[in-house]
């Protein structure tokens, strides 16, 4: 018979223990567009999300401390991360300056109660940005108790050819980074392996957005187990590695229906839930 140790999150089996970590599955705001950030808090709790990461964005409420704890409260789901507004079209959200925006998001953070903002390394025509980004992360990191999470990107590629969009580089692995986040839509485009990437982040691996990708030169965020990513090993690997931080869904459902939207983010969830568990040994008994 099959015994559930609820206190210690494992389920045993006659010859194995199958560990559940207490990571968190959230959902990202972008994994709803073009819908709303008030819809992604809707569909979250609906749908039995543990937590919601805001991708500060052009809509007014992404932007609004006082709107996303509204929405927070009201649908009863803790916002995890912040993503601070570093995309090409986020260029003009709270202003140009990169630093200013970077210690914004983290007073949204604080505000909030979200552990963690997640940023992306520099374009490389923001030069002096740039050039301060490794040690200035490092100074702010000392300042407050959010964790700046830098996300691996990928080379850009068009027409057989590559350009390195990013400074210092799209590889955040060559810089000495205090959080990672690893994003499996990025690995899959990066045509990197995914559970090396991981493994080489270490303790470092802070926050996790988990999509699929086909190594297509698009970045497509796919539903995990839809594309070619190690989705479910990582998973595994999470499970065995006893991670605590959080794990963010971050698909793209923009040109589907809305009951199609929310089927795919009910079986995004499902899949990580299933996978996020690792089979231990029971010793043998005497």
């Amino acid at each position: 018979m099959t015994v559930v140790d609820h206190q210690a999150h494992a389920v045993r089996e006659p010859d194995a223990i199958l560990r559940v970590p207490t990571a968190q599955i959230a959902l990202s705001t972008a994994s709803v567009y073009p819908e709303s950030t008030a819809s992604a808090f809707e569909i979250a709790s609906r749908l039995g999300y543990d937590g919601i990461e805001v991708m500060v964005w052009t809509d007014r409420v992404s932007q609004d401390t006082t709107a996303l704890r509204y929405l927070s409260d009201h649908y009863g789901i803790p916002i995890l991360a912040i993503h601070a507004p570093c995309l090409l079209i986020t260029q003009r959200v709270w202003g140009s300056d990169p630093w200013a925006k970077l210690r914004r998001a983290q007073r949204m953070a604080e505000a909030v109660g979200a552990s963690t903002v997640v940023v992306h390394p520099p374009f490389r025509w923001q030069r002096e940005y740039a050039r301060g980004f490794v040690e200035g992360l490092q100074r702010m990191r000392e300042e407050t108790d959010v964790k700046f999470a830098v996300e691996n990107m990928f080379p850009w590629r068009a027409r057989g050819r590559e350009m390195e969009a990013y400074a210092p580089g799209w590889n955040v692995l060559d810089e000495d980074y205090d959080h990672y986040t690893l994003d499996l839509s990025h690995t899959a485009t990066a045509r990197n392996d995914a559970l090396a990437v991981a493994k080489a982040m270490g303790e470092r691996l802070a926050h996790v957005h988990l999509a699929d990708g086909t190594g297509s030169s698009k970045d497509e965020h796919l539903v995990p187990g839809r594309g070619t990513q190690p989705c479910a090993e990582l998973l595994e690997l999470l499970a065995r590695q006893e991670y605590s931080g959080s794990i963010v869904l971050e698909v793209n459902t923009r040109r589907v229906s809305r009951e199609q939207r929310e089927a795919d983010l009910a079986e995004a969830l499902a899949f990580t839930r299933l996978n996020l568990a690792a089979a231990m040994e029971v010793p043998e008994r005497r």
